[in-house]
C-alpha cells in the first residue's frame, strides 16, 4: 500500500577493506538465527498488491499481549494510542515497540496504521488516517487531508512547546525509533513493508508547507537514518568476522578443513550482503528524500536537527560517511545565517577532530573551510564563537602544521575578552599551543624551583603578558589560564625562585620590566585563589563554592600563607624603592591567614614584615605606595587574632614618629622672620602625605593633627604665599579628621539605617515573591494604583502625563517590572494577574463625558505598558483578548490625544510573528531569492486558554458586565494551490517567502464568505523532477549569509576539487553484490500532489 521513495542507486564498493573493529563476536540475533529469515519469508510469499490486507511474519499468533484495536493496554489501563503512551513517558520504551511488533505479526496493516498515526499526532494534527483512507486513498491525498485537518490558529505543536514534559516527549520520541529499529533488525525491516512505508510516510511529510509536519518528519527520520546506520555498522562487524572465519577455514589443509562450515559460511556473508544492500538503499532514500532538501530548510531547528545527525553519521560509521563528499553539507552551513545551526556545525565537527585517527582523513575539509572556522572566533553569538575556538584547540591537537603563526594570533587576543567563557576557551587554546610541548631536553627537570620545568612555562607566560601589550589587565590573562593551567600558575613557589635567586651560569636573567610582569601576575593567582571569582566584568556576581571548592580555597589560602609570610619581606627588602613592584607585594597580605602567624610560629617573619613596611613608608611620597602600606596595616591590626597586639604596636611606633616629626617641620616651617626653603617644603609635603594616607584608614585622633593643619592653612590664607600642594594635602588631613570626629559623635547609625532601608525593602519584595507570586504582583499594582489615584486627587482627570508625578509612577513601574527577572516562564502567572487587575482597574470608572469619552482611569494604561516586556508570546494574544473585552468597536477607532494609553498599551501586546516561531506553514528557501518576509497572526486566532491554573480567574468574568467583543478578520491559510490560469498579472511576484496581508476590520465582512483553504497569500511551487518538490532545489549549494563579513571571499573556490553530486550512500568491505531491489514507488511524493506542467512562482496577492 504505501512504499518507499523509488529511487534507483548504483554504489561502488571496494573489493576488499579491513574494518577498524576487529572482533571476531558474531553480532547478529542472540538465538543464531538467520538474519534474513524475515525478508526471505515474505519474499517466498511474495508481495501483497497495493491495497490488500497482508498478514505475515507470524500469522499463527494472536494478536501482543499490550495491543487492542490500536491501543495499548497494560496492567489494566485504559486504552491509549501510541502517541499517548509515549507522550506519558511512563511505560518502558522496549515494552511499548515490543507490543507494536507482537501486533505487528498479527495484522501489520493495523499496526502500521497506528504508526503512521503516531506521526501524524507528534506533529500536532488533530486529524487521523482512518483504515478506509489507508486502503482506498492515495497517499498524496491523505497527506493533502491531514494538512486541511491540521489546526492552523495555533503555531505550537508538541516539539515546540514547553515545560519538562514536552522536552521529555522529545527524548521518548527520538529513543521509540531508535529501539523500533534495534528491535525489527533482524527480520521486519526486510519484509519490503514496513520501513517502505515509514520512508515513504516520512519523506512526503518532511516536503509538507506545514512547519509542524516538516519538523516531526525530518527529527523521526534524521533518527531513523542514524539507527540504520548502527544496523549497517553491526551488518559491517558482522561481514568481517564471517570473511576472516571463512578465510581461517579455507585456508586448513583439506584433511581438517570442514566444506559443510565453508558452505555455512558462504551463505552467511551471502544473506548478510543482501541485508546490508537493503539498507543501503533504506539510507539512500532517506538520505536524498530528505537530508539534502531540509538541511537548507526555511526553518533554523530542522537544519540543526540534519547537521546534528550527519555529524554522527560520520562519526560513528567513519568508513561509510566520513569523506569530503558529506563534509561539504557541514562546511557550506558553517555559512548559516542562524547561530544554532553554525553551532550544529561545529558540535559535529568536535566530534571528528577529537579522534586523531578521524582527524587525519579531514585534511582537505580542514584546507577548504579553515579560514571560516578562524574566523568563527569573532562570531556574532558568544556560544559559536566559544565552539569554534574549541575547535580550533582540537584541531590544534591534531596536527600543529595545520594552523598558521596569523590564526593562532587571532585566538590569543581573546584571551582578554569580557565574555568569560571565550576568554577560558582562549586560554585553552593558548595553554595547547605555548605549554603542552615538551622537548627531550625538559624530561627529568626539578617539579619545582627556578630550574624545573614550570619555571620555563612561567617565563612565557611573562613574555606573552608582555607582547600582549595590556599589562593592566593581569587578572584577565590569568582567569583565562585558570582552569587549564591552574597548577602552574599556583607555582608560587617557582616565582618567588624567579624573583629572589640568582640565575643559574648561562640562564639569562629576567628583566626589570619581566619581573614587574611577573610580580602582577603572582598577585592576580594569589588573588584568583583566594576569591574563587572572576575578575570585575567577567562575572555576575561571587557564586556559592562546592564543599570540595571551599576546601581547595582553604588550603590554598594556607599555603600562600605559610610561603609569603617568609617570602615576603624579603621581596620588599630587595624590591624596596620600585614604586610597582612594592605597591602589587603589599596587597598579598591582604590574603593571609592570620591565625599562621601563631599558630605556625611565624611571629619573627611578621616583624621582618613589619620593619619592611615601615621602611617603604620612609622611603616613599607615592600617594599609591603609601596607601597601600595603610591598608596593609589596617589588615593586620585586627583585634580577632592574637598578632594585633604586636603590629598595633609597630603601628603606634611609626605614627609617633611621623607625627612628631611632621609637628617640629610645621614649627620650622611657619618660623617668623625666615623664609622656607624648597627643602623645608619639600619635608612638610612628603610627611603630610604619610599622615593623609594613614589617617583615610585610621583613626589618627589622639595624635591631634588639628593644630599643626590649621596652622599651615591660617598662615596660607594671611600671607597667600603656601605651596599649593601642601594646601591640597593640610585640607584632605583636616576633612579626614572631621569625618573621623563626625563618625564617633553620630557614630555613623542614621547614615547606616538610611542606607540600609532599600535592602531591607528589597529582600522583603523577595520575600514575599517567594511565598506567592500572585499575591506579590497584586500588592505592586495595587501601590500602582494607589499612588494614581493619589495624583488624581492632587492633579485632577486632565492631567498632564508629562508631569513629574505620572512620570514618578511610571518610573516606579519600570523598577516593579525589573523585580520580575528574566526568567518569564516562572513569573507567568503573577504576571498575568497584573494585568488583568490592571485592565479592569483603567475600565472600572466610566467617562464624565459620556459614551464618547475615555474612561477616567484610561490613563493607568501607560503605566501597565511597563509590565508587557514580562508576558511572553502566547499570553500576550490572550491579555489583548481580554482587553478586548472592554473595548466597543468605537474605542479602537479613536486617535486622539485622550486614547493614546490605549493605543499605546495595545501596541506593546502586539505579537510579531517570524517564520522561526509563529508560522505553521513556512516559505520556500530559494537560491534565487534571499528575502526572509515574516508571518504574522491575529491576537484572536490563538484557541489555548492562558493557563490551567488560572483559566476560571482570566477567562471567567461576572456574566451581568457586558462588553463589546472586537470583531477581526479571519486569518486564512492555503493548502491547496491556486489555479495558475486564474491569476491576475499583478499576482506575479518571485520572493522566496509570502506574508499574509493584514486586513482592517471594517474589510472583516468580505472575507466571512470564504473558505479556509482561501488565503490573501497564495505560494505555488513548480517542478520539473518527478522525486518530489521539496522546499528548496536538489542537493545545491546553499545561499548563505556571512554572519561576519561578506560572504562572497569566504565562498569563493568553496566547492573547488568537491563533488557535488548527491551521493549514494556506499558501505564499505562488501563482496558477492546482488542487484538492487527498487524501492516502490513513492506515493508520499508530493509531486503527485501538482501538476508537473505548473511552474513555481510565489503569488502574493
Amino acid at each position: 500500500m504505501i512504499a518507499a521513495q523509488d529511487l534507483h542507486t548504483e554504489f561502488q564498493f571496494p573489493q576488499e577493506a579491513d574494518s577498524q573493529l576487529s572482533s571476531d563476536t558474531d553480532l547478529e540475533d542472540p538465538d543464531g538465527k538467520n538474519a534474513r529469515t524475515g525478508r526471505g519469508m515474505a519474499a517466498k510469499k511474495g508481495k501483497k498488491a497495493t491495497g490488500d490486507k497482508a498478514k505475515g511474519g507470524g500469522a499463527g499468533k494472536g494478536p501482543g499481549a499490550g495491543w487492542m484495536n490500536g491501543h495499548h493496554q497494560k496492567n489494566g489501563m485504559e486504552n491509549m494510542t501510541l502517541f499517548e503512551v509515549v507522550k506519558m513517558g511512563k511505560s518502558a520504551t522496549q515494552s511499548v515497540v515490543d507490543d507494536w511488533i507482537e501486533a505487528y505479526k498479527h495484522d501489520r496493516d493495523v499496526a502500521l496504521l497506528d504508526l503512521i498515526n503516531f506521526f501524524i499526532q507528534c506533529s500536532g494534527c488533530k486529524g487521523a488516517v482512518s483504515g478506509e483512507m489507508f486502503r482506498h486513498m492515495q497517499n498524496s491525498e491523505i497527506i493533502r487531508k491531514m494538512t486541511e485537518e491540521f489546526d492552523e490558529d495555533s503555531g505550537d505543536y508538541p516539539l515546540t512547546l514547553s515545560g519538562p514534559q514536552w522536552k521529555k516527549f522529545r527524548i521518548s520520541f527520538c529513543d521509540f525509533i531508535a529501539v523500533l529499529v534495534r528491535q525489527c533488525q533482524y527480520s521486519i525491516i526486510y519484509d519490503e513493508y514496513m520501513m517502505d512505508t515509514v520512508i515513504s510516510l516520512l519523506t512526503g511529510l518532511s516536503d509538507s508547507q506545514v512547519r509542524a509536519f516538516r519538523h516531526t518528519s525530518t527529527l523521526a527520520a534524521m533518527k531513523l537514518m542514524t539507527a540504520l546506520v548502527n544496523v549497517a555498522l553491526n551488518l559491517s562487524i558482522n561481514m568481517d568476522n564471517t570473511q576472516r572465519q571463512y578465510e581461517t577455514e579455507r585456508n586448513k589443509v583439506i584433511a581438517k578443513r570442514a566444506n559443510d562450515r565453508l558452505e555455512l559460511l558462504l551463505q552467511k556473508r551471502k544473506e548478510l550482503q543482501e541485508n546490508q544492500d537493503e539498507i543501503e538503499n533504506m539510507m539512500n532514500a532517506i538520505f536524498k528524500g530528505v537530508f539534502v532538501h531540509r538541511y537548507r530548510d526555511a526553518i533554523a531547528e530542522i537544519r540543526a536537527i540534519c547537521i546534528e545527525e550527519i555529524g554522527v553519521w560520520m562519526k560513528l560509521y567513519s568508513d561509510a560517511f566520513l569523506n569530503d563528499s558529506y563534509l561539504k553539507y557541514v562546511g557550506w552551513t558553517m555559512h548559516d545565517k542562524q547561530g544554532e545551526v553554525r553551532l550544529k556545525c561545529l558540535t559535529a565537527l568536535q566530534g571528528l577532530y577529537f579522534n586523531r585517527e578521524l582527524s587525519a582523513r579531514l585534511e582537505l575539509f580542514t584546507s577548504r573551510f579553515k579560514d571560516r572556522i578562524v574566523s568563527m572566533t569573532l562570531d556574532k553569538e558568544y556560544d559559536v564563537a566559544v565552539q569554534a575556538i574549541k575547535l580550533l584547540t582540537l584541531v590544534l591537537q591534531s596536527s600543529d602544521e595545520v594552523l598558521t603563526a596569523e590564526d593562532c594570533e587571532s585566538v590569543y587576543h581573546l584571551v582578554y575578552s569580557a565574555h568569560r567563557p571565550i576568554a577560558v576557551a582562549s586560554g585553552e587554546f593558548l595553554f595547547k599551543k605555548l605549554f603542552s610541548h615538551r622537548g627531550p631536553e625538559e624530561e627529568g627537570l626539578p617539579r619545582r624551583g627556578r630550574q624545573s620545568l614550570n619555571g620555563s612555562l612561567i617565563k612565557t607566560t611573562v613574555f606573552f603578558f608582555l607582547e600582549s601589550e595590556l599589562h593592566e589587565h593581569g587578572a584577565y590573562l590569568v582567569d583565562s589560564l585558570w582552569e587549564c593551567a591552574s597548577d602552574l600558575l599556583k607555582d608560587w613557589e617557582t616565582m618567588i625562585s624567579l624573583l629572589l635567586d640568582e640565575p643559574m651560569p648561562g640562564e639569562e636573567a629576567l628583566t626589570d620590566r619581566q619581573e614587574t610582569a611577573l610580580v602582577e601576575i603572582m598577585l592576580c593567582a594569589i588573588r584568583q585563589a583566594c576569591e574563587c571569582h572572576p575578575p570585575v566584568g567577567r562575572g555576575t556576581g561571587k557564586r556559592v563554592l562546592t564543599a570540595k571548592e571551599k576546601k581547595t580555597q582553604l588550603d590554598d589560602r594556607t599555603r600562600i600563607t605559610e610561603m609569603f609570610a617568609v617570602a615576603l619581606p624579603l621581596l620588599l627588602a630587595k624590591y624596596c624603592v620600585d614604586i610597582d613592584k612594592v605597591t602589587n607585594l603589599l596587597q598579598i597580605p591582604k590574603y593571609f591567614d592570620l591565625d599562621i602567624y601563631t599558630t605556625g610560629r611565624l611571629e619573627k617573619h611578621l616583624d621582618a614584615l613589619l620593619r619592611q613596611i615601615w621602611e617603604v613608608v620612609d622611603k616613599h611620597t607615592d600617594t599609591e605606595v603609601l596607601e597601600a602600606c595603610s591598608t596593609t596595616y589596617r589588615y593586620l591590626c585586627n583585634e580577632e587574632f592574637t598578632i594585633f597586639n604586636r603590629v598595633d604596636i609597630a603601628r603606634s611606633q611609626l605614627l609617633d614618629e611621623l607625627v612628631d616629626k611632621f609637628a617640629r617641620l610645621v614649627e620650622d616651617f611657619l618660623q617668623e622672620g625666615e623664609e622656607p626653603d624648597e627643602d623645608d617644603a619639600y619635608q612638610v609635603l612628603s610627611t603630610l602625605k604619610k599622615l593623609s594616607a594613614f589617617h583615610n584608614a585610621h583613626d589618627l585622633s589622639k595624635w591631634d593633627l588639628f593644630t599643626c593643619n590649621y596652622r599651615l592653612l591660617n598662615t596660607g590664607l594671611q600671607n597667600g604665599d603656601m605651596p599649593e600642594q601642601i594646601v591640597i594635602h593640610t585640607m584632605q588631613c583636616t576633612h579626614y579628621i572631621i569625618l573621623w570626629h563626625l563618625a564617633k559623635v553620630s557614630d555613623g547609625s542614621s547614615l547606616k539605617y538610611y542606607n540600609d532601608y532599600g535592602d531591607i525593602i528589597k529582600e522583603t519584595m523577595s520575600k514575599t515573591r517567594q511565598i506567592d507570586k500572585i499575591q506579590c504582583a497584586k500588592t505592586l499594582i495595587l501601590s500602582l494604583q494607589k499612588l494614581f489615584n493619589e495624583m488624581l486627587s492632587d492633579l485632577g482627570f486632565n492631567f498632564d502625563r508629562s508631569s513629574s508625578a505620572f512620570c514618578g509612577i511610571k518610573e516606579l513601574a519600570r523598577r516593579f517590572s525589573l523585580t520580575f527577572g528574566l526568567d518569564q516562564l516562572k513569573t507567568r502567572e503573577a504576571i498575568a494577574m497584573l494585568h488583568k487587575d490592571g485592565i479592569e482597574f483603567a475600565f472600572k470608572e466610566p467617562s464624565s463625558q459620556g459614551e464618547g469619552g475615555p474612561p477616567l482611569n484610561l490613563a493607568f494604561l501607560d503605566i501597565l505598558s511597563e509590565f508587557s516586556s514580562k508576558l511572553i508570546r502566547q499570553d500576550k494574544r490572550t491579555v489583548h483578548m481580554y482587553l478586548e473585552r472592554f473595548m466597543t468597536f468605537h474605542m479602537a477607532l479613536q486617535r486622539e490625544d485622550c486614547w493614546l494609553p490605549l493605543i499605546s498599551y495595545r501596541n506593546s501586546l502586539q505579537v510579531g510573528g517570524d517564520d522561526d516561531t509563529m508560522s505553521v506553514i513556512s516559505g520556500i528557501s530559494s537560491r534565487g531569492s534571499t528575502v526572509r518576509s515574516k508571518k504574522s497572526k491575529p491576537a484572536t486566532s490563538s484557541k489555548r486558554k492562558f493557563c490551567s491554573s488560572s483559566d476560571a480567574v482570566w477567562m471567567n468574568r461576572e456574566q451581568n458586565v457586558q462588553t463589546p467583543v472586537m470583531m477581526h478578520s479571519p486569518h486564512l491559510t492555503s493548502t491547496v494551490l491556486k489555479d495558475p490560469k486564474k491569476m491576475r498579472a499583478e499576482d506575479s511576484y518571485s520572493g522566496a517567502y509570502a506574508m499574509p496581508t493584514e486586513q482592517h476590520p471594517q474589510q472583516a465582512s468580505k472575507h466571512k464568505s470564504l473558505k479556509k483553504t482561501s488565503c490573501n497569500v497564495y505560494r505555488i511551487y513548480v517542478l520539473h523532477r518527478r522525486r518530489g518538490s521539496g522546499l528548496m532545489e536538489d542537493d545545491e549549494e546553499p545561499i548563505v549569509e556571512d554572519v561576519m563579513m561578506s560572504s562572497e571571499d569566504r565562498l569563493e573556490d568553496i566547492n573547488e576539487g568537491m563533488d557535488f553530486d548527491t551521493m549514494d550512500i556506499d558501505l564499505p568491505a562488501s563482496k558477492n553484490r546482488r542487484e538492487r531491489t527498487e524501492l516502490k514507488p513513492d506515493y508520499f511524493d508530493p509531486s503527485s500532489i501538482m501538476d508537473e506542467s505548473v511552474r513555481i512562482f510565489c503569488i502574493v496577492q
